[in-house]
């Protein structure tokens, strides 16, 4: 049974469980049917249920639960907007706010370049409705990958101590995060949930402690693993590294069955002791493996049951696709929940697409969702009165998502960019471009998210003749001088262990790649008007970028949730990476 170490059976799926499931992809259909009735009828419900909350009240309803005084009345909001009515409740103000039910646990983002994380109160009803959400994940899956089920999830998950505010509420690190933590802890009868990483392993806080232990129980059940994923692609490639670092020591406790004497947690030496046996044929198979000079396709070789990798890779978290690729031979990658702290409004019904195919379709139930038209280049300020309901957007078009929760977040500006791609029914499909503001700028050039994303995936291309990628990035503006010029620092994937990183040509003509691949107004600036210097590329040492994560993590981020930002503005970071520069390079001449 999953949860603790012992071995579980594989069947095949019962049919109580068949008919759940197809009575769950019945009500996909039902409720993307009928979207904008079904979103009137949401509004009205979270206008009723809040209607005495002091930030409502302050808009002068009047109890009114309609669409047309809710647009009237309520503007556009910001976290900094909310911020002081948020903080009052992070300091045990138990009035009724912004949300008529009791707080229970608050959900925190990730942090930005800045450093910081936001706080956004959450309850027992919007746990479920999200714990339901998620649970619509295994009808689509089984519709899609055969014998997902008739095995384990290699999943590695990784909690922090317990915090909590000052008026004794917890803290959860990542929405997403938490359904799945919510879902260990029951460890429901759902084959999706049965993972090869005991309980006590995911709970220890010594991430080396439960990293090791993880990757212990992964290697003994390889054969037994169907799936192998984490939160994001940087935790994978995380485990990945581990694997990499500490294979012969891994080896030595499986030959001998012993367990190794830096895992020191009583819980995790208890349930070790069940797992452990000798197995010196298993240890030499991973010897062997994890000894060659290429490690591409060993997620493969060390779990040749896989059939996918469960990992989010959409927006700047894309730049991991071709190293997922290297080290997995290509399986598919399957990216299932749009979701955040804020809300989860959507699911992907369509996971076995190409990652930069990846939609996902609004579930119109899940909170009132708005889309603000998105103008990159206007100097006009956004007004509530240009937001555009659910089942009015146009395919093609990018907007800006702004949603109103049962949890008291009235047209908020969620931050995330997404492009439409189409309709299930009447709700929007929808894929994710990138973070709002998110952008380099000298002179009058401004490169966004995309745009760097884009030069990064050409610079890889490029490295890929000399036995290289890029493993990680990110970047900043370097106005030290006249005229500044753009700096990326850069952890390189050497292919094969034997292999020399490129030489100082090769990572020359690799800043002009980036180049290139800017816009033309980065052409003009740097070419004809001279307001830009030459690109930098700072090569960093191995294992920079965990040590990236790990300062947020310290700083109170979440190693599940973390995504390294990709213009950095936050002094520290920037000091961290630069004091781990191997080399520098610029462009050439560039006409």
């Amino acid at each position: 049974m999953a949860g603790n170490c012992s071995q579980s059976s594989t069947v095949d799926t019962p049919a109580p469980a068949r008919d759940k499931h197809a009575k769950a992809l019945e009500f996909i259909e039902e409720t993307t049917k009928n979207a904008d009735a079904l979103q009137k009828q949401v509004l009205s419900q979270i206008l009723s249920q809040n209607a005495q909350t002091e930030y409502l009240k302050s808009f002068h309803l009047n109890g009114a639960t309609d669409r047309k005084t809710f647009k009237s009345k309520i503007p556009m909001a910001t976290y900094d907007d909310l911020q002081p009515l948020i903080q009052r409740i992070v300091d045990c103000d138990r009035s009724p706010i912004l949300s008529a039910h009791p707080v229970s646990e608050f959900m925190a983002s990730s942090g930005t370049s800045s450093g910081d994380r936001k706080l956004f109160p959450n309850n027992e009803e919007e746990t479920n409705r999200r714990l339901f959400l998620c649970s619509l994940i295994r009808p689509i899956l089984n519709k899609y990958v055969n014998g997902w089920d008739q095995g384990k999830g290699l999943y590695f998950m990784f909690v922090k101590p317990v915090t909590r505010t000052p008026g004794g509420h917890p803290i959860q690190p990542g929405a997403i995060g938490m359904v799945k933590r919510r879902n260990v802890e029951c460890r429901p009868n759902d084959p999706y949930y049965d993972f090869t990483s005991p309980t006590q392993t995911i709970y220890c806080t010594d991430f080396f402690q439960s990293m090791y232990s993880q990757m212990l129980c992964a290697l003994y059940e390889r054969e037994q693993v169907t799936r192998v994923g984490a939160q994001f692609a940087l935790s994978l490639l995380r485990a990945i590294k581990f694997l990499q670092l500490n294979w012969q020591q891994l080896s030595h406790d499986i030959r001998t069955g012993s367990l190794n004497p830096n895992v020191t947690d009583p819980s995790i030496q208890e349930c070790m002791a069940r797992v452990l046996r000798p197995d010196p044929e298993l240890a030499g198979f991973i010897t062997e493996e994890c000894g060659k000079s290429s490690w591409e396709g060993i997620i493969i070789r060390i779990w040749p049951n896989t059939k996918y990798i469960d990992v989010v890779i959409t927006g700047s978290t894309a730049q991991y696709i071709p190293t997922l690729d290297y080290y997995s031979a290509g399986l598919k990658k399957i990216s299932w929940v749009y979701g955040s702290p804020e809300c989860f409004p959507a699911i992907n019904l369509n996971p076995i697409c190409n990652p930069s195919e990846i939609c996902y379709t609004i579930m119109p139930n899940m909170a009132y969702f708005e889309f603000l038209p998105y103008q990159p280049n206007s100097s006009e300020p956004a007004h509530h009165s240009d937001l555009i309901d659910l089942v009015e957007v146009k395919v093609g078009e990018e907007y800006e998502l702004v949603v109103t929760t049962y949890t008291g977040l009235y047209r908020y500006r969620v931050g995330d960019i997404v492009r439409v791609t189409g309709f299930h029914n009447s709700a929007p499909r929808f894929h994710f471009v990138k973070r709002r503001n998110v952008m380099l700028s000298i002179d009058v050039h401004e490169a966004d998210e995309v745009e760097l994303q884009e030069a990064i995936e050409n610079a890889s291309k490029f490295l890929h003749e000399f036995n290289a990628s890029v493993l990680d990035y990110t970047s900043y503006a370097d106005m030290a001088k006249a005229p500044g010029h753009y700096v990326l620092y850069v952890e390189l994937l050497v292919k094969d262990s034997g292999e020399s990183s490129p030489s100082d040509d090769v990572m020359n003509r690799c800043c002009l790649v980036v180049e290139e691949s800017m816009n033309s107004v980065y052409r003009r600036c740097r070419v004809e008007e001279k307001s830009i210097e030459s690109l930098e590329i700072r090569v960093v040492e191995s294992g920079t970028f965990e040590q990236v994560v790990d300062y947020a993590v310290m700083r109170g981020g979440s190693l599940n949730l973390y995504k390294v930002p990709r213009c950095l503005s936050f002094g520290p970071i920037l000091d961290l990476l630069q004091s781990r520069v191997l080399s520098t390079h610029f462009s050439p001449p560039w006409t």
